[in-house]
């Protein structure tokens, strides 16, 4: 039977995430947490595979703008709720409703699309590059100290219930996004994920807290939310506090919260989640060793119009270079393109000249945030030198002092 992909139905979104459920496990989510996808969904952006009178695929896209090297915030499509029933793999759709869901972002005029990953091995294949990693740490607190740096000790510290300040805490985020490359602007709602926090998934642990760095005025420079889960080894109290969020405005505050929660009474270890790379967590510790600290991928992003994309970000230092690029999934991408520019914004467009560096739209995704170097591609493989010099003068103007971080999944 001829499977029929076309724009969700409000009307169908219950059965559309029920075939998304069983694709990731086939266990129910809480009232509260299909109520919060349910109004970020946007089914004008959303497909359904239909075979017959049932859903067999699901796809969506969130609307986003994503910050890039240079401070730009960008429109981007957040591809998500993909999935295919086990019935209907290997015959295509994934492909259809991946090729139809980004000549809708071509459309909308957002030059990216990014996503996250169940898999890391699927979408490669769609020229999604690996462009941030996150870091994981769990923190040994009964012999970890945290440095202070000047001004923590002049910051009150305050615990509230999360959505009593939820409006100050996602106005400090948004004016930490253009900061680092890889957050994402959200619209109106997004902040309700914060929130997120069923009775079902906390696995022993207590409802969820905030607690907020203010200066003496009350300004807010900071704030964390988390969890306690305590444990017991024999009598002696073996606790984990569960970090949700970590956003500070400045060092002073990012050390006095990390340090209130390496304080909480009964806890032995903080953990934490999908913090940047280059978190000052590292730095701050006494013993990095006692830390756990995990590496994973995070965020994948491919070009959809590598021109638009290009130009969109800064480089690092002045830049002129001809990439060939291949691009067979989106071909209206494949050809060379000169890119021009520096700290100050660029320019790319088609050109005839020779090309000086040779890659895929999936290794130009990596190195676009400045989480994967143009040499390093090189050094796998996947990056060919066709110019002399071209390969190095690239990957610095390609770096950001910052690494790329995502802070939280959609």
């Amino acid at each position: 039977m001829t499977i029929d992909v076309r724009a969700l139905d409000p009307a169908d979104w219950d059965a559309w995430y029920g075939v998304l459920e069983w694709a990731f496990g086939g266990l129910p989510e809480s009232t509260e947490e299909r109520a919060l996808w349910r109004g970020l969904t946007e089914p004008e952006r959303s497909l359904a595979a239909w075979d017959g009178e049932r859903i067999v695929g699901s796809y969506g896209l969130f609307t986003f703008e994503l910050a890039v090297p240079g401070g730009a915030v960008v429109p981007t499509g957040g591809v998500t709720m993909v999935s295919v029933a086990a019935t209907h793999r290997r015959r295509g759709l994934l492909r259809r409703m991946m090729a139809r869901g980004l000549e809708d972002v071509r459309a909308a005029g957002e030059p990216l699309a990014v996503l996250t990953a169940s898999e890391a091995g699927i979408y490669g294949r769609f020229g999604f590059g690996v462009a941030s990693r996150g870091m994981s740490a769990r923190i040994d607190a009964d012999r970890v100290a945290i440095a202070r740096p000047p001004g923590a000790d002049a910051l009150r510290l305050r615990v509230v219930e999360p959505e009593a300040e939820l409006a100050r805490c996602e106005e400090l985020y948004h004016r930490l996004v253009p900061g680092r490359p890889g957050m994402l602007r959200r619209r109106p709602g997004w902040e309700r994920l914060a929130l997120l926090d069923p009775k079902q998934d906390r696995e022993g642990a207590s409802a969820r807290q905030c607690v907020l760095a203010e200066r003496a005025d009350g300004e807010l420079v900071g704030y964390a939310r988390y969890a306690l889960k305590p444990e017991w080894a024999g009598q002696v109290p073996a606790g984990t506090v569960l970090v949700r969020d970590l956003d500070a405005a400045e060092p002073a505050a990012y050390a006095a919260l990390l340090d209130f929660l390496r304080n909480i009474d009964l806890m032995s270890t903080v953990s934490l989640r999908a913090r940047p790379l280059d978190d000052p967590l590292t730095h701050l510790v006494s013993d990095v060793r006692r830390c756990d600290l995990r590496v994973e991928d995070r965020l994948y992003l491919r070009p959809v119009e590598v021109g638009a994309a290009l130009a969109a970000r800064a480089y690092a230092t002045e830049v002129d270079v001809v990439f060939e690029v291949a691009d067979a999934f989106c071909p209206w991408n494949e050809g060379r393109w000169r890119l021009s520019g520096g700290p100050k914004g660029a320019v790319c467009e088609r050109t005839s000249d020779p090309a000086d560096l040779a890659l895929s739209v999936r290794e130009l995704g990596a190195a676009y945030l400045g989480g994967a170097s143009l040499a390093e591609l090189a050094r796998a493989g996947l990056v060919t030198e066709l110019r002399q010099g071209a390969l190095d003068a690239a990957s610095v103007a390609f770096s950001h002092p910052l690494a790329p971080w995502l802070p939280h999944g959609f």
